[in-house]
């Protein structure tokens, strides 16, 4: 696959606060890429620089082979937005807020009536078509902020926080439609989120602490590196569990062991098979990684 996202040496500062800092990383074509940090970590920044809404002090960003710094609008057509607070008219209804932004992509008439017909499906809300924006709860609201980033079609899809303090099942519904999206368009989607969950599908990682890239590659190669597997052993008490002269963790009616990696879980069961009566072995989560790398906790939240 090639590369639709090219950043080198980005760099970028507000006065004295280095918010990134030497930023280099690739994003190739149809990928699920995650981008992850703290508050502060300069993620949104730089979104903003990619989008043009916010200049650069040195570095250079190409996106789907331009240069931003050479043809901006044309870059500007590859992207569609999701920012982390809607930018949706709340005084006007649903169906005049896309119009208003399909217009400005020359898309009117039986185009955009098709086109929102087949973003009101995907997205489920045809019958919130007249309904003014200012009424809507936010998970309809953010149904239509994701349609009209959809309308003209990017080859790019931003998600900044999309999910955020969303019910499940609206986050459900908003992942299967941008799936299907990525499947059928082979759309690439640049995701920034505090929904380890989230970031454990996709298909490349960079965490971001202070500017820099603190560490990236897949979530099976960031857990593999910066977390161990865990053991949770049921139906025996704390003396047993004791025997096997490990940190452990007490879990209601269980017990959580950690260790390095799985060949030394399957020692400890050859070991003591006594003890492994009722049993599970699972990895490491994103949020172990996350914490690992940072020291930190991911919250979500507006930051530069």
């Amino acid at each position: 696959m090639k590369n639709i996202i090219e950043i080198e040496n980005l760099s970028k500062s507000f006065g004295n606060v280095r918010a990134v800092d030497d930023l280099s990383f690739n994003v190739k074509e149809g990928e699920l890429f995650a981008f992850l940090g703290v508050n502060g970590a300069g993620k949104s920044t730089t979104i903003s620089i990619m989008c043009g809404h916010l200049s650069k002090d040195s570095g250079k960003v190409h996106i789907g082979g331009t240069d931003i710094d050479k043809n901006l609008d044309k870059v500007r057509k590859s992207l569609g937005v999701v920012f982390q607070n809607s930018v949706l008219d709340k005084k006007l209804s649903v169906i005049d807020n896309l119009k208003n932004r399909a217009a400005l992509y020359n898309i009117t008439g039986d185009d955009f009536d098709e086109r929102l017909e087949e973003l009101s499906e995907l997205l489920d809300f045809k019958d919130l078509l007249k309904r003014t924006v200012g009424k809507l709860s936010g998970g309809q609201r953010r149904r239509i902020d994701i349609a009209r980033a959809l309308l003209h079609e990017p080859k790019i899809l931003i998600l900044d926080e999309p999910t955020t303090g969303l019910d499940p099942q609206t986050r459900k519904l908003l992942w299967e439609a941008v799936t299907k999206m990525r499947s059928e368009r082979n759309m690439t989607v640049f995701l920034t989120t505090h929904y380890m969950e989230e970031a454990a599908d996709a298909d490349y990682v960079i965490i971001l602490d202070s500017g820099k890239i603190a560490a990236k590659g897949t979530p099976l190669e960031l857990k593999n590196t910066y977390t161990g597997d865990f053991i949770t052993l049921y139906g025996i008490d704390e003396n047993e569990i004791k025997v096997l002269g490990n940190p452990y963790e007490k879990l209601k009616n269980a017990f959580r062991l950690a260790v390095p990696n799985t060949a030394a879980a399957t020692d400890m069961i050859i070991n003591n098979p006594q003890l492994f009566r009722d049993y599970e072995i699972t990895k490491g989560k994103m949020d172990d990684v996350f914490l690992a790398v940072t020291g930190k906790k991911l919250t979500g939240g507006a930051e530069k």
